[in-house]
Parts: C-alpha cells; sequence; structure tokens
C-alpha cells in the first residue's frame, strides 16, 4: 500500500526541491547531458516559472517528491495548447521514488482539474520520442498520440511528441 500522497499547489519552500527533481529525473534518464544545458538551466529557474505557469507538487510524508507545470493557450509555459486544452509539461518524479504511483496520480489530479476549467475539452502535452517511461504512463491514463500536432525543437532536428486526452 502507497502512503498517502497530496497533491497541492507548489510554494516557495518547494522550489528547491522542484529543482532538484526536475534536474534529476531529466538527467537520470538522459535526456540532457548535464545541469549546465541551456534548457535544464531554464527549466531550474523554479521561481521564474512559478510567476508565468501554475506549478503543482506531489508530496508524500512531508516531502516533495514530484512536480508538473499547467499552462493554458497563450501563457508563457503553452507550447502547444489549443484553446480548449489545459496543457501540462515537465512532469517528474524524483528518480528514488519513481515507479511508486506518483505520476499516474500527479496525471489523474490534472485530468480532474482540467474538468472544473470552463471551455476546457481536452488536456494536451509534448513528450520526447524516446522517453519510453512517459509514453507508458500516457497510454495507461487514456492518451492517444496527436502525430500531425508533432513539432520540432527550434533550431535542431530533435522531434517531439504530442499527446491529447479528451475529457
Amino acid at each position: 500500500m502507497h502512503k498517502q500522497l497530496t497533491i497541492r499547489p507548489a510554494v516557495e519552500a518547494d522550489f528547491p526541491a522542484v529543482a532538484r527533481i526536475t534536474a534529476d529525473s531529466y538527467l537520470s534518464a538522459g535526456y540532457f547531458d548535464d545541469a549546465a544545458h541551456p534548457y535544464m538551466v531554464k527549466i531550474m529557474d523554479v521561481a521564474a516559472r512559478a510567476g508565468q505557469a501554475t506549478i503543482w507538487v506531489a508530496e508524500r510524508e512531508g516531502a516533495v517528491i514530484g512536480s508538473v507545470t499547467l499552462a493554458l493557450a497563450g501563457e508563457p509555459y503553452a507550447d502547444i495548447a489549443l484553446q480548449d486544452e489545459l496543457e501540462f509539461r515537465m512532469l517528474v518524479v524524483d528518480p528514488a521514488v519513481q515507479r511508486s504511483g506518483a505520476g499516474k496520480a500527479m496525471v489523474d489530479a490534472i485530468l480532474s482539474h482540467a474538468k472544473t476549467l470552463p471551455g476546457i475539452k481536452g488536456v494536451s502535452l509534448t513528450t520526447g520520442q524516446a522517453w519510453e517511461s512517459a509514453h507508458g504512463l500516457y497510454r495507461k491514463t487514456g492518451f492517444q498520440r496527436v502525430p500531425e500536432r508533432d513539432w520540432f525543437v527550434p533550431g535542431t532536428d530533435t522531434k517531439l511528441l504530442v499527446y491529447r486526452r479528451d475529457l
């Protein structure tokens, strides 16, 4: 039985843990070679991100073990959201506790939240081509690929995949 998980909006005291978990999960998954990568530097500036988007954390026994960033169309952190979608980005779980249900719990909370938002009919996300564990989570939680919306990291040949789930 998994211990109780609380999913709540991040507060400033959470920012160091969010930065650490984001870096640890991206680096341990092999997405980037080191934390000095410009994208890593950007996503580890949690205070700046929190000023422009909604950040949630997953907390178990008083410790932050995961986080996710939410954005609506037109907001700075929305890469792909259509007008009727809530987009989530940077869903991360501390590598020390991955596969403990925290990722699925956060996705379930996002879907529940999206259903309460006026005019929102779906949830969308972008993921890397080789990020197999993420793909498994998204398929398991009812997301489907929308390949016609795939896109490339600007200035690179790195293709990103888009998933959507209707509410």
